[in-house]
Parts: C-alpha cells; structure tokens; sequence
C-alpha cells in the first residue's frame, strides 16, 4: 500500500515495542504497534513479501522483511542483530519506542497464484520473508492445491518459527519437511542439505502448474535453483526476495540498484528469470 502523494514518504511514525521473542541465537522477534490506530490498520494492507524501513532514534535506520501475514492480526519484525541499528533494536524493551515508515515493495502476487500448486523452500533465517506467504496461503486454503514446505538449517537450534513448523506439520493438506546439516540436541530427523528433502522417499514435488518460493544463503539458493530446473521448472516460476541495502525504500538514493531495476520499488520479490537478466549473482 503506497503513502498518500501528500504525505512525506521518508517521514516515519511512532510505533511501540509490545514484547520480544528469542527464535535462534542473535535472531528475535519484536511485536509492536503505531500509536495512531488509523496509521496501525493502514499498514496492515501490505502484501506479503514487502518490507519496511525501521527507524532507532539517534542511532540509524534499517530495512527489514515483513513476516507477518496480512491475514494476522498482529505486526511484528523478525530481525538479526548484524549491526547498530539491529543492536539498537535488540536492546529496546516493551514500551519503548523506535519508528517505522512504509511498507515498500512489490511483494509476492498471491493471488496471481490461485489455483496452482505453492512450493516453498526456506534456508535458515531464509523463512522470514517466506513466513508471510505461507500464514496468507494457509488462511486461504481452497484458493491453492497442494503446498509443500521444505525449510533447513545448520543445526535443530537453527530451525526457524518452530512453533509455526510445529504447527505446519499438524495442518491436513500441508507437506512440512524439515533437515540440518549436523545432527545435534538429539535429532532423529533428516540430515543434509535442504535440497536433499527433494529426494526423500514419499515426496513428490509437482512441477506442472506449480509456483516454487526460494529463500536463503546464496549457496543454497544456487543448488535449490539447480535441482528445481533439473526437475523441470521453468525459470519464471521460480520467486525469490533480493536483499540489498535498500536506503530511502523508494527508488530515489539508487543504494539497491542491480543493472536497471531497483530493488525496493522493482523487487524485492523476482522471478528467477528476471534475476537472471540483473547481471548480478546472488
């Protein structure tokens, strides 16, 4: 949902920190509000797969990914502290107050995908721009035909959202796989690379009239894009975000820019057939 053209579209409003949640080490969850309801329901528009620029008085601002679903009813960031701004965030406590402008983006057509079948395949902390589509598709169940989740991580403690995994796994008519690399903390489930689920006995991925998501370190997205090829899937039905330092979030500073597009208003979400075309590898 774009900003009214009277508005200042770098101008961000208040927003309050309701609590914070530990996912894996340096990763946390923080859920909060705006302190104008009317500035709250008209951010709860975004599509899934947009972001927003989050604002720490007196130390910086930062981009992050939208994981909540519009379909929720909360907002919330799933953030890694990598930096000052990120650290800043972690430090706040329910009640404190930082800002927040947007949301940016084109995000993920959902409903360009009605009626097809959803492939998501999630690497690490790969699952936080994904978490929103997968929450919208499940809320929307008859609109899409089978959805297959495949989310991997280094170790169990790396696994992301587990409750919603958890969850996932339980939910009639949903695939939820799950691998590591290393086998720790008594894991008795797949090892090995996210890819490797592809192969496991049972699971048939369908190409013919599927979307696949795919999100995660560049390693894993080369070997994922490979095996999905190998499988048969065409370059434009293959969506993944970009990350890049997306700073004014709205086509101005050129920070994002990857040969003619502009990943803040163009992307982040692309086909792998337009990423091909940016003249930049991931």
């Amino acid at each position: 949902m774009s900003a009214p053209a009277t508005e200042n579209v770098y101008l961000p409003k208040t927003a309050v920190l309701e609590r914070v949640v530990s996912e894996i080490a340096e990763v946390k969850t923080f859920y909060w509000h705006f302190e104008d309801s009317a500035e709250q329901e008209a951010f709860r528009q975004f599509r899934p797969g947009q972001f927003a620029q989050v604002s720490l008085f007196g130390v910086g601002e930062f981009p992050t990914s939208l994981p909540p679903s519009p379909t929720e009813g909360e907002t919330f960031f799933t953030v890694r502290q990598v930096g000052s701004c990120t650290s800043a965030l972690h430090r706040l406590q329910p009640g404190d107050k930082f800002a927040v402008r947007g949301p940016y983006g084109n995000g993920f057509p959902m409903e360009d995908y009605y009626g097809k079948n959803l492939v998501f395949v999630a690497g690490g902390i790969g699952l936080i721009p994904l978490r929103s589509c997968i929450v919208y598709a499940l809320k929307n169940r008859n609109k899409y035909k089978s959805i297959q989740i495949f989310h991997g991580a280094k170790t169990p403690k790396e696994l992301m959202y587990v409750p919603n995994l958890h969850e996932w796994e339980q939910t009639p008519g949903v695939e939820c796989y799950l691998t590591v690399d290393r086998a720790t903390d008594g894991w008795n489930g797949n090892v090995g690379v996210v890819g490797s689920l592809f192969k496991k006995p049972g699971v048939q991925v369908p190409v013919e009239n599927t979307t696949a998501f795919v999100c995660g370190p560049p390693v894993m997205f080369r070997f994922v894009i490979k095996d999905l090829l190998e499988m048969g899937f065409s370059e434009k039905n293959i969506v993944s975000t970009l990350e890049r330092y997306m700073k004014c979030g709205v086509g101005k500073c050129g920070h994002c820019c990857i040969g003619v597009a502009y990943v803040c208003v163009d992307g982040p979400v692309f086909t792998y057939e337009q990423i091909k075309k940016l003249g930049e590898d991931i």
